[in-house]
């Protein structure tokens, strides 16, 4: 089964004065089987917290394992191989290429890693049937609604079939009923999927809508 383990994640920037303190000793464990949310005010450290689980940031200290490998260790070509091949991500906005079909979107994480091929078209069609767009294949971003859009961008997330999908605040920019639809549709997705899905909001509905929920404040997280 897929797991993220968290241990003891610390991160401190240097300032002029004193350490900026982010992030204090964070632990926790992740699996396909529990979905997860963080939630917390604004400055609390969420985003640099899923900086680091994405690999995008490295930890002043501690180590983030998936699937037990800790890329720490790696070097910049081998951490972007890793990033490509096993973490989804999905934001608040939606980033699709403008001048990119549907289709085309999609199929973007395949292209950076080099690996374009039938089965990785045939996969994109299926994703983009299963978040309800097989209607829409060939449109591009601007012909499409803001919870259409990122729909396209769940879709992106999962076609290197991910261990770890991160979630940045993904239904921040939408209505409140396209807000659920998107947050039903992650669950029913992770669900098929088997993968650990993490997600990072200010919405209490869509925390609920996960098994586990932490709060993170003033750098130190705490089950909700």
């Amino acid at each position: 089964m897929a797991q993220l383990q968290v241990e003891h994640v610390a991160k401190e920037y240097p300032t002029r004065g004193d350490r900026l303190i982010v992030l204090r000793d964070v632990s926790f464990t992740a699996t396909a089987d529990r979905t997860v949310a963080i939630v917390g005010p604004s400055g609390s450290g969420k985003s640099t917290l899923l900086s680091i689980l994405g690999t995008l940031e490295q930890p002043t200290s501690g180590r983030v394992l998936l699937d037990g490998l800790d890329p720490a260790g790696f070097d910049e070509p081998q951490l972007a191989t890793f990033r490509n091949e096993r973490i989804g991500f999905v934001f608040q906005d939606h980033h699709l290429l403008p001048q990119c079909t549907v289709l085309e979107n999609v199929l973007i994480p395949t292209v950076a890693a080099g690996k374009t091929s039938a089965e990785s078209v045939e996969r994109a069609n299926d994703l983009i049937e299963r978040v309800g767009l097989g209607d829409r294949m060939d449109h591009r971003p601007a012909e499409l609604s803001g919870g259409e859009r990122q729909r396209v961008a769940l879709a992106r997330a999962l076609i290197c079939r991910p261990t770890l999908l991160l979630a940045d605040e993904p239904t921040g920019n939408l209505d409140r009923t396209t807000a659920g639809r998107i947050g039903e549709l992650l669950l029913s997705l992770q669900q098929q999927e088997q993968m650990v899905l993490l997600v990072v909001t200010h919405s209490e509905r869509l925390a609920g809508l996960m098994s586990q929920q932490f709060e993170l404040d003033e750098g130190t997280l705490k089950e909700a």
